[in-house]
């Protein structure tokens, strides 16, 4: 299928956004693209850069009347097939590096790199284009250094820049940057787009659709990947070790999973959502798996275990049991002894049975 604007599922006001400046030349130097991982924000960016350098685009009429057809990408000329494999020469993509702890870092090596070769004239396309993902991962002076350059870049650069939130970048950084900030999908059009678009069977993409938190690329991941769904069996499976065990348990299951550093932001986001629901339901903000405002359950293939547990633990409990599990997850950004923080973590978990 051709890599086209309706690649975008869910963000059409971005499409609309981003195709309407290029078809009225009023494109921007620097975008800066946020919303949470897996969400379509290096898609979008890819995609604009297609859009960009689309040999479609010199031959739109501009005679045409907006709205009459798709402008580009087209998907199938040179630049578009090129840009889509990260092969093309003015088009540069530039990914922040991950630590053995998991851990994303853009160091300053990389920024130095990239500002050397845009400051070079374009191969064969229109514009120079770089696309920085995550640049939240960013150190201080690979955010310094690229300032320069986003206060005056280069004629025919065009920057664009990928982040969790805007607000995780330096106010000189995001306030030089057109913002597109990209929300979580309904589990509704995730499950629509799954079973009519990647042909995922009905019950699986109904528990994908609300495992996915609002990010499609998610969805599509795990329904490609048995591992995915596997892995957050395993990390649940942890989870009741933990709940169930006493305090000699939870500290030998702390020492086993600290053995795995890379593993355990993963491990601790699979909980925290776990948390979230036990929250909303001892909380009685969710009834018949939707909370007062909506918000579903997302473990649905765990609805009876949580309602069960929901009626043994207090709200008090839950809620203490996610705050701290999101604390541990800050801790481990910060590089926290991983031992220490599932120690300290497990003292706060309530137990499913009474301590001896």
């Amino acid at each position: 299928m051709p890599t086209t604007w309706n690649q975008i599922v869910g963000h059409e006001w971005a499409v609309q956004l981003l195709a309407g400046a290029i078809q009225h030349n009023r494109v921007g130097q620097s975008y800066l693209i946020t919303g949470p991982e897996q969400v379509g924000k290096t898609t979008l960016a890819r995609l604009f850069a297609q859009a960009l350098t689309c040999a479609e685009q010199y031959s739109v009429s501009s005679k045409q009347s907006p709205g009459s057809r798709l402008q580009p990408p087209c998907g199938q000329c040179r630049a578009c097939a090129l840009i889509a494999a990260d092969r093309h020469p003015d088009v540069r993509l530039v990914k922040p590096e991950v630590s053995g702890r998991g851990k994303l870092t853009l160091k300053i090596e990389h920024i130095r790199e990239l500002l050397q070769d845009l400051n070079l004239k374009a191969y064969e396309a229109r514009y120079k284009i770089a696309i920085l993902t995550r640049f939240d991962a960013a150190t201080t002076g690979a955010a310094n250094a690229f300032l320069k350059t986003l206060e005056e870049p280069p004629a025919n650069v065009i920057l664009l820049l990928t982040a969790l939130d805007a607000d995780a970048l330096l106010p000189t950084i995001s306030s030089r940057c057109r913002t597109i900030a990209l929300r979580p999908l309904s589990p509704h059009l995730i499950e629509q787009s799954l079973t009519s678009r990647w042909r995922v069977p009905e019950s699986e993409a109904h528990l994908l659709a609300h495992l996915a938190d609002g990010r499609l690329g998610w969805a599509v991941r795990a329904a490609a990947h048995t591992a995915v769904l596997e892995a957050r069996e395993t990390r649940l499976d942890w989870l009741r070790q933990a709940v169930d065990g006493d305090r000699v348990a939870r500290f030998a299951l702390a020492d086993k999973l600290s053995r795995k550093p890379e593993e355990l932001p993963a491990i601790l986001q699979t909980w925290l959502s776990w948390w979230r629901d036990l929250t909303l339901l001892t909380q009685g903000a969710a009834r018949n798996g939707a909370g007062q405002n909506g918000t579903a359950v997302t473990n649905i293939d765990r609805q009876v275990e949580l309602t069960n547990l929901a009626r043994v633990w207090t709200a008090a409990q839950t809620l203490t049991s996610l705050k701290q599990t999101n604390l541990a997850l800050w801790q481990l950004e910060r590089n926290a002894n991983g031992r220490l923080v599932l120690e300290n973590l497990f003292l706060t978990y309530p137990r499913t049975t009474r301590e001896r």
